[in-house]
């Protein structure tokens, strides 16, 4: 056997280079942390834009964007029946789409345009849609009108001159206990000038039911003297 010591690169040096090489990455420079986006379990800074106003909130991770608009900003045309956004009653628009405000969190829309009942009006008069469910008396007991004009008023946005099947689908997802619906379908028809104003809308029904004095509603001692009283005060 030669005396001569080895050259080249053995197996020993292979092995001794991967050990070093794997306490090198052990012990590298450590990747910096993702910012953690958590928030909570208490309340936190929270911007929201509603009707073109930002309003600056605290409140904690569980609050609904329902809840943040009833009572946190105070606009309380958003009705809340359900709270499983099965009835609608809470719809809201968000970016110009229809949401059911109850299933949202209000720490998931910083940055989106939310637009409420409240926002349709302007400079203090109701939008024409707003009239029109007046007109065609589209309203009972008023739970799901809110909820119910917002998802019309999405269907107008996006469809100017609906059919009236559009406008069925349109508020396939909003439950109206009183049974309004044909109501409904009038005023989004009357809003999109595809019914005169004269032709198809609920009349006053008062006005209609006391035109002759012999009328019933008119002779009835619970409602006529104060009926009489109200037309003598509009004669003066």
């Amino acid at each position: 056997m030669s005396d001569d010591p080895k050259s080249g690169f053995t197996r020993r040096d292979l092995v001794r280079g991967s050990l070093v090489g794997a306490v090198g990455v052990a012990v590298g420079v450590k990747a910096p942390d993702a910012p953690d986006a958590r928030i909570g379990p208490g309340a936190a800074p929270l911007e929201l834009t509603v009707n073109g106003a930002v309003h600056r909130l605290s409140v904690e991770p569980r609050v609904t964007l329902a809840d943040a608009l009833r009572e946190r900003i105070g606009l309380t045309g958003t009705k809340v029946v359900c709270g499983r956004g099965a009835c609608g009653a809470c719809t809201v628009l968000l970016d110009g789409e229809t949401v059911c405000s109850c299933l949202v969190l209000a720490h998931d829309v910083p940055g989106k345009a939310i637009t409420t009942i409240e926002g349709l009006a302007a400079e203090g008069r109701l939008s024409p849609l707003q009239e029109a469910f007046i007109a065609a008396d589209a309203l009972q007991c008023g739970f799901c009108t809110s909820g119910m004009v917002m998802s019309c008023q999405r269907l107008l946005t996006r469809n100017p001159r609906p059919t009236r099947p559009e406008i069925r689908e349109a508020v396939s997802g909003n439950l109206c206990r009183c049974g309004t619906y044909n109501h409904v379908f009038d005023a989004v028809e009357r809003a999109a000038g595809l019914k005169r104003a004269d032709a198809g809308a609920a009349p006053d029904i008062l006005a209609s039911r006391i035109a002759t004095p012999g009328s019933r509603l008119f002779s009835d001692p619970r409602v006529g003297p104060a009926i009489r009283e109200a037309m003598d005060a509009e004669e003066v």
